[in-house]
């Protein structure tokens, strides 16, 4: 028999970095789950992002326990990682802030497509394009 959920919490915690401190110590504390023994889980499954924000998928159960799914980070963090900028800009139709490859855009693509509404890989590196628009940085085509 299937364990009875009680609810679902999402949030986003520093990969490899997180802990019990807000926002990890209340979303869980409220639902009476040791925030230490899922932080412990977390950085462990999450070590190889090394500070970069990254989503997760938390299902608490009746018995007290959990489980979680982590999501590849978000776009904006990887743009930002792949331009080397410390975030993007706040006129972006007017002032860029940085230069990305298409290959760049590719691997990014790559790694968020099973998070992305996207039919193919040409789809998803169209979505991560406009997303680098939006936040001041150039799309370079070689």
């Amino acid at each position: 028999m299937a364990k009875e959920i009680v609810a679902k919490i999402k949030l986003q915690a520093a990969g490899g970095q997180a802990t019990p401190a807000p926002p990890v110590g209340p979303a869980l504390g409220q639902h009476n789950i040791s925030p230490g023994q899922f932080v412990s889980q977390f950085n462990e499954r999450t070590k190889e992002y090394n500070g970069m924000p990254v989503p997760v998928v938390i299902t608490v159960y009746a018995d007290r326990t959990f489980s979680f799914i982590t999501k590849s980070p978000p776009a904006a963090a990887l743009l930002k990682e792949a331009a080397q900028v410390a975030k993007g800009s706040g006129v972006p139709n007017k002032e860029k802030v940085g230069t990305v490859t298409i290959e760049q855009v590719r691997q990014i693509a790559q790694k968020k497509q099973a998070d992305l509404n996207a039919q193919d890989l040409e789809h998803a590196c169209r979505i991560i394009e406009g997303t680098a628009r939006s936040m001041g940085i150039t799309v370079v085509r070689k």
